[in-house]
């Protein structure tokens, strides 16, 4: 599946400067970088799909190859909807090497066109995570070099 489309999938609740950095070097990699918000119904978010999916557009509009989606259902069946050949996953620690490494491998099982490229985090990003920044936030954590200001805003009104 030759092609310069390439998925960064998600919850981003909310969207942290790290997710941020692969957006930025990934939309060098691709003509179109799409980051496409999970829609799961059995997670329970702080921000709502329609909350992150403006957050992420305002954060976002700098760069004209990248497009913020929803989905739901299996990755790979979106990734064939949007003509994708490429996932983008971003890996901080072992730990997150052993859980992408298993999604990797089955979609690959359920789609062998599509590949999937980990990128690691910039240094300054490489412990962040949207749990941790949560968490933060609900105790009152400065949130300046975590998120964009736009995002922490609305973190500090929606636990307040």
């Amino acid at each position: 599946m030759k092609t310069s489309i390439a998925l960064y999938p998600g919850s981003f609740d909310p969207v942290t400067n790290g997710h941020l950095d692969l957006v930025e070097r990934g939309e060098k990699m691709f003509d179109l970088l799409i980051v496409a918000v999970l829609r799961n119904a059995e997670k329970q978010p702080l921000f709502s799909v329609s909350e992150r999916v403006e957050m992420l557009r305002e954060v976002t509009k700098r760069w004209s190859g990248v497009e913020v989606d929803v989905f739901d259902g299996l990755l790979v069946d979106y990734a064939r909807k949007r003509g994708a050949g490429v996932i983008l996953r971003g890996i901080r620690a072992i730990s997150d090497y052993e859980y992408e490494l298993q999604m990797a491998l089955m979609n690959r099982k359920l789609e062998p066109r599509l590949e999937t490229v980990f990128m690691l985090p910039g240094e300054p990003y490489s412990y962040l995570s949207s749990k941790l920044v949560r968490e933060i936030a609900k105790l009152g954590g400065p949130l300046d070099d975590l998120v964009p200001p736009i995002v922490g805003e609305r973190l500090r009104g929606k636990i307040s």
